[in-house]
């Protein structure tokens, strides 16, 4: 069996929302990063903690041995140990909380074919107990946190998790988790009965279909991003130039729904455009034309081939030492890193304040409430309201 499955768990928020994007995506190449390493290497760690703690005893010197192996990798940073050790808690306070020990699976192979075509995916944690199942997934990135609810990749686990072990336990209930520690302390949480996992695996089933047909359609969305065509995709190109039509429009100032219409199809033209860029440039640089564009140097910084021995050279010609160097505090977040969450949390937390936010605008989907406002007249009721009670 392939190594990667054509329509993946981790990918299935695009082709749901862009069943088109599966054909077009064949032949383009995958992209990787020191993050996604970096992902790996902690995943690695978390996996070995987890299997000492819930599936194959070993010594300290075992362990030790294995994981010094795993620090040795070059994208080894020592965060990792504390990451997954919030990764590793959070694991033991479910088992604990189980009245025996509960049967727990780690990076589990995960078979979701009867309702995607030869689907497939590693789950990092699965754990079963009495009519309970609990699905949870480790991320690493500090980018953008995840939500558990409704989300697909985690849902698509759920079924080849029920799919392996209905018939050993009395699944009824599946819990789902996305532990992000460089993110939040409190994972992503979201719960919801056998049934509806079901009937969600039965809606996905025929969109599954299609996009595995290579028959489906293209839409453009925030999910371009995770598509390997996204530079060249002709419909996200179309979507983004539609704007054009806006040009014409009468009277001469736009209405709010105007307003919002441009704004929805707007927001990810900034995305689009430096996929365009990073894709002309990756052509230029192989030789290929893309016409009226080139490859250039772009601006460097000067730096020392030596910073020691450049210092060495300005102490012996009479700069004093102290002057080549500043001292200043460190940041909250480097204090943090630097001592730990729980430390920080138990010391610091109050002499900590988080003030609002800036306002800034965001779509009507973004799960954070919106900004309450009073108009004048309300600010004035409230001010008569009170002289009232004064008088």
């Amino acid at each position: 069996m392939m190594d990667h499955a054509k329509l993946s768990a981790s990918s299935s928020h695009k082709w749901i929302h862009c069943p088109g994007s599966v054909p077009l995506e064949v032949g383009e190449p995958e992209s990787t990063s020191t993050y996604a390493e970096e992902g790996r290497l902690a995943h690695e760690i978390g996996e070995l903690k987890l299997r000492k703690a819930f599936i194959e005893p070993m010594g300290a010197r075992a362990f030790n041995a294995k994981l010094k192996k795993l620090q040795e990798h070059p994208q080894y940073n020592p965060e990792m140990l504390t990451t997954t050790d919030v990764y590793l808690n959070y694991i033991s306070e479910i088992a604990h909380a189980c009245t025996s020990r509960p049967y727990v699976a780690v990076e589990k192979r995960l078979d979701f074919s009867a309702w995607v075509p030869e689907g497939f995916g590693t789950g990092d944690c699965v754990m079963l107990f009495g009519d309970s199942m609990w699905v949870n997934d480790y991320k690493h990135g500090k980018g953008v946190p995840v939500s558990a609810e409704n989300n697909s990749q985690m849902l698509l686990y759920a079924l080849g998790a029920y799919a392996a072990y209905s018939l050993m336990f009395p699944i009824k209930t599946i819990h789902l988790a996305i532990i992000q520690p460089r993110l939040s302390d409190e994972p992503s949480t979201w719960t919801l009965s056998v049934e509806d996992l079901l009937a969600w695996g039965e809606w996905v089933k025929p969109i599954a279909a299609t996009a595995a047909s290579g028959d489906g359609e293209c839409n453009s969305g925030e999910w371009c991003r995770f598509c390997r065509a996204k530079a060249k995709c002709r419909v996200r190109a179309d979507n983004h130039t539609a704007l054009e039509a806006f040009g014409g429009r009468k009277p001469p100032l736009l209405t709010n729904e105007e307003v919002g219409a441009v704004l929805a199809q707007a927001i990810n033209i900034s995305t689009w455009v430096a996929d365009l860029e990073e894709y002309a440039l990756t052509e230029c640089l192989s030789g290929r034309e893309v016409p009226g564009w080139k490859a250039v140097e772009g601006r460097s910084n000067r730096s020392f081939t030596d910073q020691e021995a450049a210092f060495k050279a300005l102490r012996e010609s009479g700069t004093p030492n102290e002057m080549l160097y500043e001292r200043k505090p460190l940041t909250l977040t480097g204090v943090e890193e630097l001592i730990g969450k729980p430390k920080f949390k138990t010391l610091l937390n109050q002499y900590v304040v988080k003030p609002p936010g800036k306002p800034t605008l965001a779509p009507a989907t973004d799960k954070r409430e919106p900004i309450k406002t009073q108009s004048a007249r309300e600010i004035f009721a409230t001010v008569e309201e009170s002289k009232g009670d004064q008088q």
